[in-house]
C-alpha cells in the first residue's frame, strides 16, 4: 500500500491548495454553461462523445439568481449558493499536483492536496482517509481501475473531495462484488462519505454489475466532462443532494437513475439540475427527489420501466409494483426551464406535493399520467406536448395561468381529484391563461369541484363515448374571460353555469367526423373563434368575450350552420344530452331539473379505474399530430 501522508508532504499540500484557492478567487470560473441545440440533438441521438468543450459562467442561459421568483420557499437556494468556484471549475495546476502512477498496490492518500493519478489498477483502491476538514482534489489523467472485490475509490474521511477530469483524458472504473466496511456497506464504484464533486473536461466510465455507479453520502455534485454510468442498482446516488450544472451524463441503471434521498432530515435529498445534458434508461425512476426536485436549465432525455407502451407489463406479470416514473419528488417539483423528454411506464412527472412548471420544453409520453401531483398542479409557462397517456394533468387543484399545451389522454385530459380537507377545501380546475389543446378518450376537463375560466384559450377534442363529457365538473362552472371551443358526445355535455359573465353557448349538431372545423361568427360575419376537431363530435361548448346578451351568432360545423341569439341568458344551452336549444341554462342541467338533482337513469359518471390501470379496449396509440 502506498501512503502519502508525511507531514513535510501535509504542509506541502496545505500551502498548494492555498495557492490554488487565491489563483482560483482571481481566474474566470467556468461550467454551467449552455450547449448548443444541435449539441443536444446529437447527444440524444449517438453515444456520448468523451469530450466537453470548455464553458463560462456568461454562457448559462438558464434561469439566473435574480429570475428565480417563481422558487417557493421550500425549492432550492440560488445558484451561487449550490456550487462553489471550485466546484464549477475543473482547473489545476499541473506544477502543484503530487503525481501518482497507479500500479498493484492500494493507493491510500490522508493528506489535503492535489494528486495527480494516470496508470491502472487491478483489484485494489484508491483509499482517501484524511482529516474531517481536509478538501482533496483527484485529477484523473488516464485513469483505469478495475476491482472484483470492491470499490474502485473510497471516500473513508475528509471534507470534500474533487474528482477532476483531465483534458483529453479516456478513464475507466469498474467494480463487482461490494463487501461492508464498518458501519458502511460499500456498495458503489465511487463510494464517498464525505461531499463528492465531478468536473473537467476529459472522460468517466462507470461500470457495476452489483452495485451503485457513484454514491456520496453528503452531496454529489457534476459540473463537468463525459460521464457515462452502467449501474445493476442506482447510477448516481447523493444522501444530501444530486447537484448538476454541466457535462454531458448517460446512465443506464437497473433502479433509479439518479437518487437524493436522506431518511434523517425530509428538507435534504434533494435534485437540482442547471445545466448539461443528461439521458437516463431506467428500470426504476429516472430521477427520484427525496425532498424537492428543482431544473434551472439542462437537457434531460428518460426512458424508465421501459416506456410508456410498457404500461401493463408489471400488473399482467402478478409481480410487485416498481416505481418507474420519469421524475418524482417527495415534496416539491419545480421546473423553471429544461429540455425534458421522458417515455416512462408510470407517471412522467409526478410529486407528493405540488408541482410548478414556469417553463422549459416537456415532451411526455406514460403509461399513466403525464403530470400528477397529490397537491397542486401550476403551469405558468412553457411548451408541454403529452403525446401518450392515461390522464395528461392531475391535482388537488389545477392552475393554467400561461405556457401551450397539446395533451393527448386515454382517460381525462384535466383531471381535478383527490382527498380533501373538509367542506372548505375544495377541489378545482383554474386556468386564466396560455393555450390548452386536450384531446381526451374520458372527460376533456374533470373537476371533482369547480371549474373556472377567466382566460387563455382552451380547446378541447372529447370522448366520442356518451359516458363522457368535454367538460365535467361538481361543482361550480364559471368563465368569466378567455376563449373556449369544446367538442364531444351531447349524452353528457354541460355547458357553463350562470354565475358566468362571459357568454357561452352550448349546442347539439349531427355527428360530425374528426377533422370537421367548428367557426363561430356574430351577425355581421366577422369570425370570432374557430378549431378544427381532432375526434368525431355532436356537442358543441363554445365561449369568448365578444359574446354578447341580445347578440346573434352563427355557428358552423362542415356544412351545418346554426343561428343562436343570447336573448335573455348569457348561458345558451344546458346539455346533459337533452338536445334542442334551450335559452337561460341551469348550470349544465336540463330545464325543471330541481337545484342538484340529475335526470333519472343517467349513469353516476365513468367507474373509478384503479391506480395505474387503463380500461380494456382502449386503443394503445394516439392520433398523429
Amino acid at each position: 500500500m502506498k501512503r502519502y501522508n508525511d507531514e513535510k508532504r501535509k504542509i506541502m499540500t496545505r500551502f498548494r491548495s492555498l495557492a490554488l484557492a487565491v489563483c482560483l478567487s482571481a481566474a474566470s470560473v467556468t461550467g454551467c454553461g449552455k450547449d448548443s441545440a444541435e449539441e443536444a440533438a446529437e447527444f440524444l441521438a449517438e453515444d456520448v462523445e468523451n469530450s466537453v468543450p470548455d464553458r463560462d459562467r456568461d454562457d448559462f442561459t438558464g434561469v439566473t439568481e435574480g429570475q428565480m421568483s417563481h422558487t417557493s420557499a421550500s425549492g432550492m437556494a440560488a445558484l451561487s449558493e449550490q456550487f462553489t468556484e471550485r466546484d464549477l471549475s475543473g482547473e489545476y495546476d499541473a506544477a502543484e499536483a503530487e503525481e501518482i502512477v497507479l500500479s498493484t498496490e492500494d493507493v491510500e492518500i490522508t493528506a489535503e492536496g492535489i494528486y495527480l493519478l494516470r496508470g491502472t489498477l487491478s483489484d485494489n483502491m484508491i483509499i482517501v482517509d484524511a482529516d474531517k476538514n481536509a478538501k482533496i482534489q483527484l485529477v484523473f489523467d488516464g485513469v483505469e481501475i478495475h476491482n472484483a472485490l470492491g470499490a474502485a475509490v473510497y471516500v473513508k474521511q475528509a471534507d470534500k473531495v474533487f474528482i477532476t477530469l483531465a483534458d483529453g483524458s479516456e478513464n475507466s472504473l469498474t467494480s463487482g462484488s461490494f463487501s461492508s466496511a464498518e458501519d458502511d456497506n460499500i456498495d458503489g464504484v465511487i463510494f464517498a462519505k464525505s461531499d463528492l464533486t465531478i468536473n473537467g473536461t476529459g472522460s468517466l466510465t462507470v461500470s457495476s454489475t452489483e452495485g451503485h455507479g457513484i454514491v456520496s453520502k453528503d452531496d454529489l455534485k457534476i459540473t463537468g466532462g463525459a460521464v457515462t454510468v452502467t449501474a445493476a442498482k442506482q447510477g448516481l446516488s447523493g444522501k444530501d443532494s444530486v447537484r448538476i450544472c454541466g457535462g454531458t451524463i448517460q446512465i443506464i441503471s437497473g433502479k433509479d437513475g439518479i437518487h437524493g434521498e436522506n431518511g434523517e432530515d425530509a428538507e435534504k435529498g434533494y435534485v437540482y439540475i442547471a445545466d448539461g445534458i443528461i439521458r437516463i434508461t431506467s428500470d426504476g425512476d429516472g430521477i427520484s427527489a427525496g425532498s424537492v426536485f428543482q431544473a434551472d436549465g439542462g437537457t434531460v432525455d428518460v426512458i424508465a420501466g421501459g416506456g410508456s407502451g410498457n404500461r401493463t407489463t408489471v400488473a399482467d406479470s402478478g409481480g410487485d409494483t416498481v416505481s418507474a416514473k420519469g421524475i418524482k419528488a417527495s415534496a416539491e417539483l419545480i421546473i423553471n426551464q429544461m429540455t425534458l423528454t421522458v417515455d416512462s411506464q408510470d407517471d412522467a412527472i409526478h410529486c407528493d406535493g405540488d408541482i410548478l412548471v414556469h417553463g422549459g420544453s416537456l415532451a411526455l409520453a406514460t403509461g399513466d399520467d403525464g403530470i400528477h401531483a397529490d397537491g397542486r398542479v401550476a403551469v405558468t409557462g412553457g411548451d408541454i406536448h403529452i403525446s401518450d397517456s392515461y390522464e395528461g394533468i392531475e391535482g388537488k387543484y389545477v392552475e393554467i395561468s400561461g405556457g401551450n399545451i397539446r395533451l393527448y389522454a386515454s382517460d381525462d385530459g384535466l383531471n381535478a381529484a383527490g382527498e380533501t380537507g373538509g367542506p372548505e377545501d375544495v377541489l378545482y380546475i383554474r386556468i386564466s391563461g396560455g393555450m390548452l389543446f386536450v384531446h381526451a378518450e374520458g372527460d376533456g376537463l374533470d373537476s371533482n369541484g369547480d371549474l373556472t375560466v377567466t382566460g387563455g384559450e382552451v380547446y378541447v377534442s372529447g370522448s366520442e363515448n356518451g359516458a363522457n363529457g368535454a367538460l365535467d365538473y361538481d361543482g361550480n362552472g364559471q368563465i368569466t374571460g378567455g376563449i373556449v371551443a369544446a367538442l364531444g358526445n351531447s349524452a353528457m355535455a354541460m355547458n357553463f353555469g350562470e354565475t358566468s359573465t362571459q357568454g357561452s353557448l352550448l349546442i347539439t349538431t349531427a355527428v360530425h367526423p374528426a377533422g370537421t372545423e367548428v367557426v363561430l361568427k356574430n351577425s355581421s360575419g366577422e369570425e370570432l373563434a374557430a378549431y378544427v376537431s381532432e375526434s368525431a363530435f355532436n356537442s358543441i361548448v363554445i365561449s369568448c368575450p365578444q359574446l354578447e346578451l341580445g347578440g346573434t351568432y352563427t355557428v358552423t360545423a362542415g356544412e351545418e350552420s346554426q343561428e343562436v341569439t343570447f336573448s335573455d341568458s348569457l348561458i345558451y344551452g344546458s346539455g346533459f344530452g337533452m338536445g334542442g336549444f334551450r335559452h337561460g341554462g341551469m348550470w349544465g342541467r336540463p330545464e325543471n331539473l330541481p337545484e342538484g338533482e340529475r335526470p333519472e337513469n343517467l349513469p353516476e359518471g365513468r367507474p373509478e379505474m384503479p391506480e395505474g390501470e387503463r380500461p380494456e379496449n382502449l386503443p394503445e396509440g394516439r392520433p398523429e399530430m
